[in-house]
């Protein structure tokens, strides 16, 4: 399981899944089909989230599915924010996902 800190054109995110990166074209095409085509992504240790988000972390975790899996933790960006430090994450990777749309249909 890993977790990841989006920020999106939309604001910030933290979610939960089961691919092995962030990178994986499959959770690539997924967060495509959801509308996330440009972000910038931090990963965050996973015991840290499970210390932050306590109870809720449990009740989103149970329901991850092993393979595949994406479960949205957070919408609120401001909450993430100030949860976690930018010297507390992994990253940052930044992922064009409109430009390369944009040079498609050029």
């Amino acid at each position: 399981m890993n977790a990841m800190l989006l920020l999106t054109t939309s604001g910030a995110l933290v979610f939960l899944t089961s691919y092995p990166t962030i990178t994986d074209a499959a959770l690539l095409e997924r967060l495509q089909r959801k509308g996330i085509g440009k972000f910038i992504s931090f990963e965050i240790p996973i015991e840290l989230v499970r210390q932050r988000y306590g109870g809720h972390f449990a009740v989103v975790a149970q329901t991850l599915d092993e393979v595949n899996g994406l479960r949205m933790l957070d919408l609120d960006g401001q909450r993430a924010f100030k949860l976690f430090r930018f010297d507390e994450l992994q990253g940052p990777i930044v992922q064009d996902g409109a430009a390369a749309e944009l040079m498609a249909v050029a």
